[in-house]
């Protein structure tokens, strides 16, 4: 069996995670100082599975029968992403592994521990190369600053050696013509299907992006699609997996299901943008650029999950589509996984507020929060500025493989900036203020487990990590609890967004590189608290069952 091919084992994560079973014998000796010395104790604190379904009895029938064509693509994304990760020369005999560290294998699309920095959990495997697969393993920087190609940057191009170890450049629709061949078939036979004309525009446009790596009209027609149940993102999309410039896209996708009355709540939030926008807390240079009109807010029960988005911790909330140019003129859609979150929320956030919350705090940690929250992280992705103030290009050029850490960083603290705004206009209208201060530091912890190999991880740890030093929150070393200081965190909410904020239209690479380095880590005291969270067997993050036959379909 081709080992980028496995299919995820999730039945037997599952029984594993349920009974604690014994693995099948290894042939290979763990290594040492790694977190995978039991397999089936690092499954069971880690993952917790999670079944993902939806209401079918709100879908016509067309759409009963697109979703199965929608799976099946996506899992064509699936296999481009195991390409992506796991460089060639990379083996694994997935036959000698137990049935823990194969399951294990296959959550972290690769021998290596997504939520522990990347370490290897396998035997005789080395670390896992800052490039992924996008770059030769033996490729220097200094090589390839000096390499002439113009599309070297391009977000949709490998970067390989010619018959004369020169680097050279070739596309994706080239590296992966047969997958991309069929994928396409499959989204023109959901076109051809679909109730929606505008559904099936964009997935005919999606197609033909598929076998031209040219995505910015679909991506268009994604935008303008207003009238369909079904959604479905897919292609190489986000930038985390690669590790040393943050240039290539890797290959994703959701297939969702519209929750209709949760977005018609959220569209009135739209209509601020531009007035948040110009009420950053930060100089006039720095939200001079004024956010798509366009802009989108709903609603989704996710169905499926693959590739990217599926690796190690699992995306609650998606914001696209990333072209700055399209940004500005059209806006974007934050979609919000409203079924995979409401998972996290009471399978982990709830515990880690049981064991790190103040006892008196924890009545202000709601579902209502967590989502607004998580929903304003998205919508503040559309905030400040994508060119650099000084000439230096766009912001993701300029901060190269910090880009997407400070930009997650940048989007949960503006994204808790938006929430005060709201909240102090009347125009939120559930809870008190406290109820998001509290449940955001508790998503502090939930999101810092995320690793430092992950950019979610490392903006979660920045964040707890200046805030510590702003007294936004104190220690209890009785209850061994964190509570939150209202007026010290309100303070500390804007300093930190005016800094990101800086950093980036100033295009600063050496400041940013220098902030992650001083506060982008987990300290010892903050480690000794997670540590505690793994002790008690709470979970990082959760693995789906998915597919057809979960749904029913």
């Amino acid at each position: 069996m081709n080992r980028l091919l496995a299919p995820i084992c999730l039945g037997v994560l599952t029984a594993m995670i349920l009974m604690s079973c014994q693995p099948e014998s290894q042939t290979t000796t763990p290594p040492p100082a790694t977190p995978a010395e039991n397999p089936e104790r690092v499954l069971v604190q880690k993952y917790v599975p999670v079944k993902l379904t939806t209401d079918l009895a709100a879908l016509s029938e067309s759409d009963k029968k697109l979703i199965p064509l929608l799976i099946e693509a996506a899992q064509i994304m699936d296999q481009l992403f195991w390409k992506e990760a796991v460089p060639a020369n990379v083996y694994v005999d997935i036959s000698k592994l137990s049935s823990a560290e194969r399951a294990f294998y296959d959550i972290n699309y690769g021998p290596w521990d997504r939520l522990e920095g990347n370490e290897p959990f396998i035997a005789g495997i080395g670390p896992k190369p800052a490039g992924a697969n996008f770059y030769p393993t033996n490729m220097t920087k200094e090589e390839f600053e000096a390499f002439s190609n113009p599309k070297k940057k391009d977000l949709y191009t490998l970067i390989r050696r010619d018959e004369r170890e020169q680097l050279e450049i070739v596309p994706y629709h080239e590296a992966f013509r047969e997958e991309v061949k069929r994928a396409a078939e499959l989204l023109n036979q959901a076109a051809n299907i679909s109730d929606s004309k505008e559904f099936s525009k964009y997935l005919r446009l999606r197609a033909k992006a598929l076998l031209r790596d040219d995505y910015d009209t679909s991506d268009i027609a994604w935008l303008d699609m207003k009238d369909n149940t079904l959604d479905l993102i897919i292609g190489p999309i986000e930038t985390y997996e690669d590790q040393l410039f943050g240039y290539k896209a890797a290959h994703e996708a959701y297939v969702l299901v519209k929750d209709q009355a949760w977005s018609q709540r959220l569209e009135r939030y739209v209509a601020f943008l531009p007035t948040l926008q110009a009420g950053l807390p930060v100089d006039e240079r720095y939200k001079a650029e004024t956010p798509g009109g366009d802009a989108q807010l709903n609603a989704y029960d996710v169905v499926y999950y693959a590739g990217d988005c599926n690796a190690g911790s699992k995306t609650i909330a998606v914001n696209l589509p990333n072209d700055e140019d399209i940004q500005r003129q059209k806006g974007t859609r934050r979609s919000q996984l409203k079924n995979a979150m409401k998972a996290k929320y009471d399978k982990i956030l709830l515990p880690i507020a049981d064991l790190l919350i103040a006892e008196d705090q924890r009545e202000h940690l709601t579902f209502e929060a967590f989502f607004a929250n998580t929903m304003f992280h998205e919508v503040a992705h559309g905030l400040g500025i994508k060119e650099t103030i000084n000439g230096k290009g766009t912001v993701r050029e300029s901060l190269r493989e910090e880009s997407s850490a400070l930009e997650e960083g940048k989007a949960d603290i503006l994204g808790i900036y938006m929430v005060e705004q709201l909240f102090q206009r009347g125009e939120i209208t559930e809870g008190k203020l406290e109820d998001y201060y509290v449940t955001f530091l508790a998503g502090i912890f939930r999101s810092v487990r995320f690793g430092a190999s992950s950019a979610h991880g490392r903006a979660n740890s920045l964040r707890f990590n200046f805030f510590k030093e702003r007294g936004a929150f104190s220690y209890d070393q009785d209850t061994q609890t964190y509570r939150v200081n209202p007026e010290q965190m309100r303070a500390a909410i804007a300093d930190l967004s005016e800094l990101i904020l800086t950093l980036q239209g100033d295009g600063d690479y050496e400041g940013v590189k220098k902030l992650m380095s001083e506060k982008g880590k987990i300290g010892s005291e903050l480690q000794a608290d997670l540590d505690r969270l793994n002790e008690a067997g709470i979970p990082v993050d959760v693995v789906f069952e998915q597919g057809t036959q979960v749904l029913g379909l």
